[in-house]
């Protein structure tokens, strides 16, 4: 969330990075600005108010006859009521604009178009390149459950299961190699959690809800995760860091139709392996650089073909600063899958979540969150079968034979 403190003393940065992200009702900044000044007002009333009842208590006080004194102090006080419930009904509508306001882009960010920043030379060439979907019939490792759940739901069986399971095992050691401190998490949280990250009011309608609970679906172990460290107070000797989980994540994708969501592509349940950082506000971009190097060795062990793209202002996720996205060729299909989103949410989150560090000079300051996905199971999934098929076995990478126990999946 963006302080009003903040949007006060940097009114022009904040409307030319709003404008960035071609977000239209820049009224917005107005509106708050004009309860902001009627709330003044109204809290220097408050402090007037509260200032003629004490001088009034105190000739109460001191005075015997005081029957005109009392009627007078009873006035002040109703008054002082209804001032005060004035200026929380003041605070509350700012607050509603506030949340509606998504974070401000990085500063050197394109302003309406993704750029390709990387590229491996990574290339298989086959004679037949069979989609994912029709190499997981074929070799028995995966199924739609639509009979139990249905379309967007998928089980995995016997070796397909096994790789499923070696890939998060792999990509948590990886993370834990790298000093990720590894957490195993709820899959439901409450409101403020949903709210802490983003998701609310953003998301809303891409979240499944637990009506008699109130409580919400993960769509990714970023909302529980960091919400471990709600107000939460680091010193600097403790930043960054740096924290890991596997979960489940669950999502509605509300619209997506086509032949975009055909196989693993899009899920509504999916698991995903989840890394964040907190860190302070000068060192936030060392720690997002570190990520995407991170993220980088981990697709290139699987000696698979990707690419990184530089998300712009105008495509960046509601809490973002800066977003680079990795993504994976799929030869059965040819498209590129997005297997990772890393992002810098500068002190966005940490204003919702009361997330603060102690500076070296003792001043407290709110803390830069980040998050990534290390990786998305399903599309890593998709895009390995298919790189790695021939015509009557799937090749396993060499850094997953270990936890897959095998250098392959045979038809028999």
């Amino acid at each position: 969330m963006l302080p009003i403190s903040f949007i006060r003393k940097n009114k022009n940065k904040v409307i030319l990075g709003l404008k960035r992200r071609k977000f239209s009702n820049l009224k917005i900044i107005d509106s708050i600005f004009k309860l902001e000044k009627e709330k003044i007002k109204k809290i220097l009333k408050k402090k007037s108010l509260l200032a003629k009842l004490k001088q009034i208590s105190r000739l109460i006080g001191s005075n015997i006859n005081n029957r005109y004194l009392i009627p007078k102090a009873t006035v002040y006080k109703n008054n002082l009521q209804l001032v005060s419930v004035l200026v929380k009904l003041l605070d509350n509508k700012i607050y509603k604009l506030l949340i509606t306001l998504p974070n401000i882009p990085y500063k050197k960010l394109n302003l309406t178009n993704n750029i390709s920043i990387y590229k491996n030379k990574t290339l298989y060439y086959k004679n037949k390149l069979i989609p994912h979907w029709e190499l997981g019939k074929k070799f028995k490792l995966f199924n739609f459950a639509s009979n139990m759940a249905g379309s967007g739901f998928n089980l995995y069986l016997d070796k397909g299961a096994k790789l499923q399971r070696s890939l998060i095992q792999y990509c948590l050691d990886q993370n834990l190699k790298a000093g990720y401190i590894e957490y195993v998490l709820p899959f439901l949280v409450n409101k403020n959690s949903i709210f802490g990250t983003g998701q609310l009011p953003d998301k809303k309608k891409q979240m499944y809800f637990l009506e008699k609970d109130k409580l919400y679906l993960i769509p990714t172990a970023e909302v529980p995760l960091l919400n471990v460290f709600r107000r939460s107070l680091f010193k600097i000797l403790d930043l960054p860091f740096k924290a890991t989980s596997f979960t489940s994540c669950f999502r509605r994708e509300a619209g997506s139709y086509g032949r975009k969501v055909k196989g693993l592509n899009r899920l509504h349940q999916f698991d995903k392996v989840e890394i964040i950082e907190i860190n302070s506000d000068k060192n936030s971009y060392k720690s997002f650089n570190y990520m995407i190097r991170h993220v980088k060795n981990l697709l290139s062990s699987f000696n698979l073909p990707f690419r990184i793209i530089s998300i712009s202002a105008k495509a960046l996720g509601f809490t973002s600063a800066l977003t680079y996205d990795f993504e994976v060729y799929s030869p059965g299909q040819d498209k590129w899958l997005e297997v990772s989103s890393v992002s810098n949410c500068t002190n966005f989150q940490a204003h919702r979540m009361g997330i603060k560090f102690l500076n070296k000079y003792g001043k407290k300051s709110f803390c830069h969150t980040l998050n990534g996905s290390s990786l998305a199971i399903p599309r890593l999934f998709a895009a390995l079968i298919e790189n790695y098929q021939f015509s009557d076995y799937i090749q396993i990478p060499k850094v997953l034979i270990n936890y897959f126990m095998d250098n392959k999946i045979s038809l028999n």
